[in-house]
């Protein structure tokens, strides 16, 4: 352990979440017992596994790809029972240090993805971390600088909550939205019950979850409003470096040990009717020349098709548009192929929302940091 803490969850990484369950769970439920308590102003460490419970390997194949099981991600450490903690306030966790395992990887999922529709083939990088920088073989001349996070971090939902969320989602389903619902496979805890009605760690919620937020390094505090006693917090799903958007669907992915403490704001959430989450800090999240960054290229996308079809104040089609643009630079100007641009985007490259007031045309930019290449 690098880092003090009152208060240590370890696993057994050589071992899936389903082979030591009482370590944590990869379903949101209110009834997910805690694992561990913890004093507000305490420090905890909670080691946890990579996002997809060890299905890549240092000696993968993106061939392997198509075999992967995602009802098992993602494996989070938790729940963690906060004192104090009352539906209504507002959860403070700051995040104390991520300390990062030394392999990660990004991969392509088929029918996964911001740009599923124009890459249906798998691809798999398989990065070395060490001293502060990731490397792979697979994309010769890039190194990307480190700056860690929790992909997932929230707290539990309450039963009113969940089944909030799950009457939205089955109608989105139902109105040909892409949803992730309930499922029983592969679900831990793997009781029945509690597994059809829980809800899969893919997508974020009021409660946070998979948020990917990419500022939450060492030093950021993030607030969440509360919805059960205890609070009953869970990380999972470090990521090692990450471009806002990740939008291939995975960052530098890797297994991590997360220290952070907690702070309550006593009927906040409930007084201030916070539905959403909160953060904040007082210096940059990452070295300054990465933040900005200092040298960069960057690409622009609007609300219209490369077909001509114009859409009204869309920042979707406006970003998927800037990413493809970009990795049509990479492809003719670094001679990448498409496969290792789309990766290189997710890991690297942030996607801004430059204007959404000139009708009918957003404006979204995508930023390459050019010290990412050696």
């Amino acid at each position: 352990m690098g880092i003090d803490s009152t208060v240590y969850i370890a696993i057994d990484r050589t071992k899936t979440l389903s082979e030591e369950p009482a370590k944590g769970h990869n379903r949101w439920h209110p009834d997910i017992p805690p694992i561990a308590t913890i004093e507000p102003g305490q420090v905890i460490g909670m080691e946890t596994r990579d996002s997809l419970d060890g299905q890549a390997t240092p000696n993968s194949t993106a061939a392997d790809l198509t075999r992967l099981n995602m009802t098992v991600v993602h494996p989070l450490t938790g729940p963690v029972f906060v004192k104090g903690a009352e539906p209504g306030d507002l959860l403070e966790v700051t995040i104390v240090e991520v300390e990062p395992q030394p392999f990660g990887f990004t991969v392509q999922i088929p029918g996964f993805g911001f740009l599923r529709d124009f890459f249906p083939e798998p691809h798999l990088v398989r990065w070395t971390i060490a001293n502060g920088f990731a490397t792979a073989p697979e994309l010769p001349g890039v190194r990307i600088p480190g700056a860690p996070f929790m992909g997932v971090i929230g707290v539990a939902p309450s039963h009113d909550l969940l089944a909030q969320i799950n009457r939205r989602e089955a109608d989105l389903a139902g109105r040909g939205g892409m949803v992730l619902l309930p499922e029983a496979t592969g679900a831990i805890p793997a009781n029945p019950a509690l597994a059809r009605a829980a809800a899969r760690t893919i997508a974020p919620h009021e409660t946070g979850g998979n948020v990917d937020i990419k500022q939450l390094t060492k030093g950021t505090t993030l607030r969440m409003p509360v919805y059960v006693p205890g609070a009953l917090f869970s990380v999972g799903d470090a990521h090692f470096a990450q471009g806002d958007g990740e939008s291939c669907g995975t960052a530098v992915e890797m297994a991590a040990t997360c220290y952070c403490s907690f702070n309550l704001i006593k009927g906040a959430a409930k007084a201030r009717n916070i539905r959403d989450l909160q953060f904040y800090r007082h210096d940059y999240f990452t070295t300054p020349e990465m933040a900005a960054p200092r040298r960069f290229f960057a690409t622009t996308g609007q609300s219209y098709t490369r077909e001509g079809v114009n859409h009204s104040e869309d920042a979707t089609l406006a970003a998927r548009n800037a990413l493809l643009n970009m990795i049509d630079y990479l492809v003719a100007e670094r001679g990448f192929t498409r496969q290792q641009a789309y990766a290189i985007c997710s890991v690297a490259v942030d996607l801004k929302i430059s204007e959404v007031v000139d009708v009918p045309n957003f404006v979204v930019s995508a930023f390459l940091p050019l010290d990412i290449f050696v």
